[in-house]
């Protein structure tokens, strides 16, 4: 499928590559599997697609050409982010060759982006009952982390032999503490890293490896885990306490709140310009295709 928007051509590999990117946003969250919603998402792929061309035409038409050394900054900004020039072609599969090209697309964004810009300068901005009224009605966005507190006794047998071995270690050691033994005094006689891991203290999701906070955040209070494994060994755990999420003051979340606020106006400014355009707009489909009820998702720029 390709397209002409107001006379400018989209290729398919356009469209392709949008809808790979939904489909493999799809497949990330569990909510499809194989071909079963490819139409779907076509649709939703071409919707992008030509809210960006819209938004990028227009953009062109209130600006025109941007001042070299503005998009030299942002060409900059872009590279240190990949860290460097060849990082980023590498990140957008382009060869050198094609540096211009890349540099007349951040250019482009850059003329959308002050657009859209100019359209929430024109909004009042949040006032701080607004701020107020946001933060009592979503009391599940500004939580503190869950917290747990694990001891750990640790095996790393390098072999099959010593893999064996260390499991019937902590075989017996966990039936030692089932029936009430000292967790940290067999931790130090039993553990390869006795000296600096038993007590992680406390922790939120994402500070230790994934097979240790699956077990410590799916166990209760005292509870000493089954034996698993990790990339590090074999692992017993025994968590012996828990911080609830707690509501953050609204005090320390304001300036989040505002940003929240902004992101959400924006993308409703960009969603409701792109309508507009596309109202205006012609637009042919180069190749058949069999029309869906579709509802674009097009993300604020």
């Amino acid at each position: 499928m390709s397209l002409i928007i107001n006379g400018q051509e989209v290729q398919e590999g356009v469209i392709e590559g949008e809808f790979a990117q939904i489909k493999s946003h799809f497949e990330r969250l569990g909510n499809v599997s194989c071909c079963e919603r490819d139409e779907e998402f076509r649709g939703y792929a071409r919707e992008n697609v030509i809210a960006r061309v819209l938004l990028s035409q227009e953009a062109a038409k209130r600006f025109g050409r941007l001042p070299g050394d503005q998009v030299d900054a942002a060409m900059r900004k872009l590279e240190e982010s990949h860290g460097g020039q060849a990082g980023l072609l590498m990140a957008l599969g382009a060869p050198l060759e094609d540096l211009e090209l890349v540099r007349l697309d951040v250019e482009a964004d850059l003329r959308v982006r002050m657009m859209i810009d100019a359209l929430c300068d024109a909004e009042v901005p949040a006032d701080e009952p607004a701020l107020r009224r946001y933060y009592d009605e979503h009391p599940d966005a500004f939580l503190t982390p869950e917290q747990v507190r694990a001891s750990h006794i640790l095996k790393s047998p390098r072999g099959t032999d010593e893999r064996k071995k260390a499991h019937e270690v902590l075989r017996t050691v966990r039936q030692q503490l089932l029936a009430g033994a000292d967790f940290d005094e067999l931790a130090r006689r039993h553990s390869d890293r006795a000296s600096d891991h038993i007590d992680f203290g406390f922790f939120k999701r994402g500070e230790l490896p994934e097979e240790v906070e699956s077990v410590a955040f799916s166990s209760a209070v005292g509870e000493v885990s089954p034996i698993f494994l990790s990339a590090y060994g074999c692992h017993l755990i025994k968590v012996t306490d828990r911080k609830p999420p707690m509501p953050r003051p609204f005090e320390d979340v304001r300036s989040e709140i505002r940003d929240r606020l902004l992101a959400e106006r924006r993308a409703e400014l960009t969603r409701k310009l792109a309508a507009e355009l596309k109202e205006r707009a012609t637009i042919q489909d180069l190749t058949p295709r069999i029309e869906t009820p579709v509802h674009a998702h097009v993300e604020a720029t």
